[in-house]
């Protein structure tokens, strides 16, 4: 795997902390994948700290992705740079059609560990060049974007949201991203260094996104109180601090779309 694939040991590696402490996510498959895999995580990107925020990130997108599903019965879910999560395990398809996506040997490596139905599907595609909507059935989307659009350049995720908008009638998406000043500091300072990336970028304004279609319904909180109130002590102390408070903001967002 290229260095931006191998960061998807980091959030792997997160929830499966999580579901053996039995806090925040429950993920046996993540806690599987990991115990096999045995990547070797260092500084930072080992932290516990790390490992809660990642947790609560993709709890906040597993309740989203159940109530869109809810509301839209018949909506395709694509999970675009799925990595190896388990969302579709722990969410469950519910008999929608479901597609993870990521590049060609990220969907080797999960193949090891997961198994396609008549629902659940597994595409093989850059989503910034391949055509791989062209292999999409269905009018509406529910579009998951977890730890992804940090890799894409702004004009990237424009042309990227321009194209789900043309293939859809109906889209409701949910991503999360850095700020400007992120990108900058992760330069020097970010656990995906820890795996060999430097170049991430980051967005202030998500208006910029919208294309007259598609439109930003609302900024979402990445970590909960609820969530948060799950740690202990000292614990849920210092995570409000890093990763929950006003510095927090100045570094991750996250945001809904979406496509009526």
């Amino acid at each position: 795997m290229n260095a931006v694939n191998k960061t998807l040991y980091i959030p792997l590696y997160g929830k499966s902390y999580v579901s053996k402490k039995g806090i925040i996510l429950q993920d046996a498959k993540a806690e599987e994948i990991w115990a096999a895999e045995g990547f070797a995580l260092k500084g930072k990107s080992a932290s516990k700290w790390l490992a809660y925020y990642m947790g609560m990130r993709s709890a906040v997108f597993d309740r989203w992705v159940k109530q869109r599903m809810e509301a839209m019965p018949e909506a395709t879910v694509l999970h675009l740079g799925c990595g190896m999560d388990s969302r579709i395990c722990r969410v469950g398809s519910g008999g929608q059609a479901w597609h993870d996506v990521d590049f060609p040997d990220v969907i080797a490596q999960r193949k090891r560990y997961f198994v396609e139905n008549e629902c659940y599907h597994m595409l093989a595609a850059n989503v910034t060049e391949d055509d791989f909507l062209s292999k999409v059935d269905g009018k509406s989307a529910i579009v998951v974007m977890e730890g992804i659009s940090m890799y894409l350049k702004p004009q990237q995720l424009q042309e990227l949201m321009t194209r789900l908008c043309d293939r859809f009638e109906q889209v409701s998406l949910l991503m999360d991203c850095y700020t400007e000043f992120a990108a900058k500091a992760s330069k020097y300072k970010n656990p995906i260094n820890d795996v060999g990336v430097t170049q991430v970028y980051g967005l202030d304004d998500p208006k910029i996104l919208e294309n007259g279609s598609m439109i930003l319904l609302q900024e979402t909180d990445i970590t909960p109180p609820d969530l948060i109130e799950q740690l202990q002590g000292m614990e849920k102390t210092i995570f409000k601090k890093l990763y929950a408070g006003s510095v927090a903001r100045k570094m991750y967002r996250m945001y809904e779309f979406e496509k009526r």
